[in-house]
């Protein structure tokens, strides 16, 4: 485990059993706020880590979404505007998404949102109808594709 400085912070049991945003289980202790699990570096197969529930690094502005499925009956515009659940029991999120093809999906927050992370679930409502699903694809942060996340 290191932070995006570099300093070495201890050692994880393996990068699958850690999720994006995470807080309990890094065994990081010691002055200042909470450690979480801020990215995690695949070529290295280092852990990412570092302070505060409101690290910048934590944050995104828009993902993409693949392997759609749409509960809803009625036809979707390519461009419409909706609500968004990233966690389970999560606050939704308004969202503006826009139908790239038939299984992919651009998602734009209005507020930047925590701990996105690939390979999790997106799922869009219309007030209290579920529109549908898709699993998180790549996460970006200003236009820019975070590779910390995936």
């Amino acid at each position: 485990m290191e932070t995006f400085d570099g300093k070495v912070m201890g050692k994880h049991d393996g990068l699958m059993y850690y999720t994006i945003g995470q807080r309990h289980g890094l065994g990081i202790g010691g002055d200042g706020d909470p450690w979480f699990v801020l990215g995690k570096d695949l070529k290295r197969n280092v852990l990412l880590v570092g302070q505060n529930f409101y690290n910048d690094k934590l944050f995104s502005t828009s993902l993409t979404a693949v392997k759609t499925s749409f509960t809803t009956h009625r036809q979707m515009p390519k461009k419409f505007n909706a609500t968004a659940k990233f966690r389970y029991r999560q606050k939704d999120v308004p969202v503006e998404v826009e139908l790239l093809d038939e299984d992919k999906w651009h998602v734009t927050f209005h507020e930047p949102a925590r701990a996105i992370t690939p390979g999790q679930s997106v799922v869009l409502y219309d007030n209290d109808e579920c529109l549908g699903g898709a699993t998180i694809d790549e996460v970006f942060k200003n236009g820019e594709k975070l590779t910390y996340v995936g």
